[in-house]
């Protein structure tokens, strides 16, 4: 491993903010060229051909099922494990054969992996043996302001709560200025609230500091609210990759549509921008041709009360923001997201209008 820097230099990309999203990675850090891997006595490879491009100060989510393949990207990417394909270059440099602790790489285990004999500040100089005594707690010291903790410094592990024991964690990882960190399901842990207040503590920390980030997750919303790129993964490949806002807006299959988000699956036959379903014509979002299937968002659909119509509320979940509509029309089920003011009891029957583009899948 090179040598640390004395000081820890902020590298806050001019075209960042500390909570907005960059549409495309800028130069590239990190190149994950067709990695595969497979195990003794599994069936099929556990990562297939992946490849991925990363850029300086990106946040990118690996996000997919369980058993997908997402944790083992990561791992190969860290060193902890060696693909039987491919390469992995950082900075341009092959790292795919290097030990974890030669890659410069920082990694935020799931269960954080600190050491319950130390304190907290001994936990953050663990991997400054490089730097002076005087040096290493110094560094220490300013990580955990960083992070909030400066006054839990004397402290043990086992006197944090989950939330401030990520935060060491991570203060750890930072300690050593590296331009990328690996963290894998690091909110696993941690109740709902907690959940949601440290994953952008975490996104603001990697900003202010300009250290890229990997994000292993299974949590779509986690995936959405934190990273500026999400690659989704199933049986083992990468199946779409793009920004929150395209993967929502524009899956590209149905595996994508239904597990970012909840999504209606219609039929129907598309003729150029357009498609005629069991709901009429209606535009798409992407030209497309012949027998086709669609994705529909529920936030996309309208309803009206309508004794004519043959489609009625089977289901109801009032959720003070919003409502969710469980819809029956003939042998085509809904769901349907509408806000708090009109309310329509199970039994109503109703008219679906659907008010924006589909997405036609592939």
């Amino acid at each position: 491993m090179s040598e640390l820097p004395k000081t820890l230099t902020f590298r806050m990309p001019a075209e960042a903010t500390m909570m907005g999203f960059r549409q495309r990675p800028t130069k590239p850090l990190l190149e994950v060229d067709r990695l595969r891997k497979t195990f003794a006595h599994a069936e099929g490879a556990a990562v297939e051909r992946v490849s991925l491009v990363l850029g300086e100060g990106e946040l990118l989510a690996l996000l997919g099922p369980s058993g997908c393949g997402k944790t083992t990207t990561l791992r190969m990417i860290g060193g902890f494990e060696h693909p039987d394909e491919g390469r992995v270059l950082f900075e341009n440099r092959d790292i795919t054969h290097l030990t974890p602790e030669a890659r410069g790489i920082g990694f935020v285990f799931q269960d954080y992996a600190l050491f319950p004999h130390l304190s907290v500040l001994d936990n953050v100089k663990f991997g400054l043996r490089k730097l002076s005594r005087s040096e290493a707690k110094a560094r220490a010291e300013e990580m955990l302001r960083l992070v909030g903790l400066a006054h839990l410094g004397k402290r043990r592990p086992h006197q944090l709560s989950g939330g401030q024991q990520q935060r060491v964690a991570l203060a750890r990882a930072l300690a050593v200025a590296p331009k990328l960190i690996l963290l894998d399901e690091p909110f696993s842990n941690l109740d709902a609230k907690m959940r949601v207040e440290t994953r952008q503590e975490v996104r603001k920390l990697l900003k202010a500091t300009g250290s890229a980030g990997i994000l292993v997750t299974h949590d779509q919303e986690e995936a959405l609210a934190l990273a500026d790129r999400i690659a989704v993964m199933d049986h083992g490949r990468v199946v779409q990759v793009g920004t929150p806002d395209e993967i929502y807006s524009n899956p590209v299959s149905e595996f994508v549509a239904n597990f970012i988000g909840r999504s209606n699956i219609l039929r129907g036959t598309a003729d150029g921008m357009h498609v005629q379903t069991a709901f009429g014509s209606l535009p798409l979002s992407r030209a497309a041709n012949g027998a086709v299937a669609l994705s529909v968002r529920p936030e996309q659909i309208m309803l009206e009360p309508d004794q004519n119509s043959g489609a009625t509320i089977v289901g109801r979940e009032f959720r003070g923001h919003d409502q969710i509509y469980w819809v029956q029309d003939g042998d085509q089920s809904m769901v349907v997201i509408s806000g708090p003011g009109a309310q329509h009891p199970i039994g109503t029957r109703v008219k679906l209008r659907i008010c924006d583009c589909v997405v036609p899948l592939t």
